[in-house]
């Protein structure tokens, strides 16, 4: 099963619906499709979508997916490298009114460096598929004790500083 999720912001993402809906009329994707569709107002032809779908729902459509195909959501893309899913982040870009600006390029980016997903402008996503299937994406390094640590001292700084006015 393909996972496609296109977040909860009050934008649309109709480009990603129609390049789905696209690849599986050609049967590029034979998978089948879970779609939360968010704002977004294309009807697939080729799939069903859901506009919002209850956090367990989503959590267990992640957990079950063989692949992830997600705008640069960073919270959904950390919670399918918990899972060790296969991911392709697909930017939203502000000149097709889906977000305020071109942020999530820099995102995609960022994770795609680091070979911790895979990306593509859309028009590609077909390929980007097929060689999802062939290459391994990297593990994840979640480092909550760094984090706990760190907050730790900020916090004990802050009462210290608290303390001493």
């Amino acid at each position: 099963m393909i996972f496609v999720t296109v977040g909860t912001q009050k934008f649309q993402f109709n480009r990603l619906l129609k390049i789905i809906d696209g690849l599986v009329e050609q049967n590029i994707i034979n998978d089948k499709i879970v779609c939360q569709s968010g704002y977004s107002t294309y009807i697939p032809r080729n799939y069903r979508t859901i506009k919002f779908m209850p956090q367990d729902e989503y959590d267990q459509n992640i957990l079950k997916c063989k692949l992830l195909i997600t705008h640069a959501g960073v919270g959904t893309i950390l919670q399918a490298k918990k899972y060790n899913k296969k991911i392709i982040v697909i930017p939203r870009l502000k000149k097709y009114k889906e977000h305020v600006d071109d942020h999530q390029q820099q995102i995609v980016s960022g994770f795609a460096t680091k070979g911790l997903v895979f990306k593509s402008n859309g028009l590609d996503l077909g390929k980007v598929i097929g060689e999802s299937h062939q290459k391994k994406l990297k593990d994840y390094q979640f480092n909550s004790v760094a984090f706990t640590n760190k907050l730790c001292k900020v916090l004990n700084e802050l009462n210290y500083n608290i303390n001493k006015n």
